[in-house]
């Protein structure tokens, strides 16, 4: 069986941005398993009575049918480190549960983790989209693994702006930052160029 997830941020005990999340999995259950009914989050999701006000990473298994949910304590990954790999072969415009095709390449990085560049083009980090500044904006790559619910609404509000963004191009920017459903541009670290690795 084909299965997805979602990570939806929890804090204040509430989910947050789950109409994003609902229609990415709209999106996905009707490509993949050609479905078009309509699949809430909400409907299966209760917030155990133990969970306080702070922030929570909640985990949404599924496919035709949601298959799991569970909730863990947030704590962000420390990423200080990327390092360009090049992979044409990585497909992952569905966020599938099984990302054996980064594990590999993250274990073998000797970063943090790594930045994806496909065809020339900049694409994702393993985990999340990332955005770069020039100074005075914030610009995502045009050419994405995965549009990530974040990036998207990033996008919609004006606050990034997609460019295709090509590896020879990473030296027009002072620092990057990684973006997902858990981390804001407001609190998520800025990562200097100059730990943009190259490849090993």
């Amino acid at each position: 069986m084909c299965l997805l997830f979602e990570t939806v941020r929890v804090q204040n005990r509430q989910l947050h941005n789950i109409e994003a999340h609902n229609c990415r999995v709209a999106d996905s259950r009707h490509i993949i398993f050609d479905l078009n009914d309509n699949l809430d989050l909400r409907d299966s999701v209760s917030i155990p009575d133990d969970l306080d006000d702070g922030v929570y990473k909640c985990r949404i298994v599924y496919a035709r049918t949601v298959q799991n949910v569970e909730f863990q304590k947030y704590t962000p990954k420390r990423i200080r480190t990327l390092r360009l790999v090049y992979d044409d072969t990585i497909q992952y415009e569905h966020k599938y549960l099984d990302r054996s095709c980064f594990d590999k390449l993250v274990q073998s990085a000797q970063a943090d983790d790594i930045l994806l560049v496909q065809h020339g083009y900049i694409t994702d980090v393993s985990f999340a989209n990332i955005v770069f500044s020039d100074g005075k904006n914030w610009i995502t790559p045009a050419r994405p693994l995965l549009h990530g619910i974040k990036r998207q609404i990033l996008v919609q509000s004006g606050l990034i702006h997609e460019e295709k963004i090509m590896d020879k191009d990473l030296d027009r920017f002072t620092h990057a930052a990684i973006i997902n459903a858990m981390l804001d541009l407001d609190d998520t670290p800025r990562i200097p160029m100059e730990n943009i690795l190259l490849p090993r």
